[in-house]
């Protein structure tokens, strides 16, 4: 009963003999942080970003932590990433966001917070350099949440 899952043993014995918190420690070249965030372990995510993981970091696949997180469905660790300004708009090798994965993954609460965040920071974005985005006027109006949801849906379909 006491026992920690598997992945949790190996994060921890990774993390006990010193594995520095960006060297990629296996061959596919996942850090600590990318094993955490693939095992929806947000208190060793959290451990990771405050020892100064890089949360842009990308494996053999391309995918970096956010990917890991949004394909297990860990709302949790999403939540963690985006609170640490992780870049959201990276794409693995097969050209797929964290957003993408969590649709594919069959995770559409995660997949609605990433369009979420993707969509305030477009604003943002627009808000902060309006002259070079011509879809500026169009993200300044104000929109329920429900409704932008149901655009992205619509667009995914």
């Amino acid at each position: 009963f006491g026992r920690a899952p598997p992945k949790e043993d190996g994060l921890k014995n990774l993390l006990e003999t010193g594995a520095s918190v960006n060297a990629p420690p296996d061959p596919q070249e996942q850090s600590p942080v990318h094993l955490a965030a693939g095992g929806g372990l947000a208190c060793f995510l959290l451990w990771q970003l405050q020892t100064g993981a890089d949360l842009n970091q990308q494996d053999v696949l391309g995918e970096t932590p956010l990917h890991k997180a949004a394909k297990v469905g860990s709302l949790e660790c999403l939540s963690l990433l985006v609170a640490s300004d992780v870049r959201i708009d990276l794409c693995n090798k097969n050209g797929q966001t964290a957003e993408d994965l969590a649709w594919s993954c069959g995770f559409p609460e995660c997949a609605r917070f990433l369009t979420m965040i993707k969509c305030t920071q477009t604003a943002k974005s627009s808000r902060e350099h309006p002259e070079g985005d011509p879809y500026a006027p169009v993200l300044r109006q104000k929109r329920s949440f429900r409704t932008m949801e149901s655009r992205v849906l619509k667009r995914k379909c």
